[in-house]
């Protein structure tokens, strides 16, 4: 009997699948879309849709424990300030996972696992961000 062995395994260890999901709910956070394989992007919708039901709770405990899950700051700031208020009146199902084909090499079935009513400036806005500061900074000219 299997009683209590919930999720999928992916072939790795516990805590190599722990970090795995939590750098793809950082990415899904802080882009609102991510391209993965359809077996990972099942597993991790069901705790990034935890992550913004602890974002709708609000407060220190629900904090803390986003941020021991995340480990980033900014995120769990974004996931507190305007994700919350995105989803507040949604009652669960903030995650939509599309199929996208079959990856060339492998074959692996691919996914594309978005937010529900996604902002789509935010995917690559972090990097377009980083990108105009380090134009902006090689433009002014240095004394030397």
């Amino acid at each position: 009997m299997r009683h209590g062995m919930a999720g999928r395994k992916l072939h790795r260890t516990s805590s190599h699948r722990q970090a795995m999901f939590a750098n793809m709910m950082v990415s899904l956070l802080q882009h609102e879309q991510i391209i993965t394989t359809l077996p990972k992007a099942k597993e991790v919708r069901r705790t990034a849709d935890r992550m913004i039901t602890l974002g709708k709770r609000g407060g220190l405990h629900a904090r803390r424990q986003a941020i021991a899950i995340l480990g980033d700051e900014t995120i769990v700031g974004k996931l507190f300030g305007p994700l919350a208020e995105r989803y507040r009146a949604r009652q669960g199902g903030y995650t939509r996972v599309l199929k996208a084909g079959f990856r060339y090499g492998d074959n692996a079935p691919l996914a594309v696992l978005e937010l529900v009513d996604r902002d789509p400036e935010a995917k690559g806005a972090v990097d377009r961000q980083r990108l105009a500061a380090e134009a902006a900074k090689a433009e002014t000219p240095t004394e030397g």
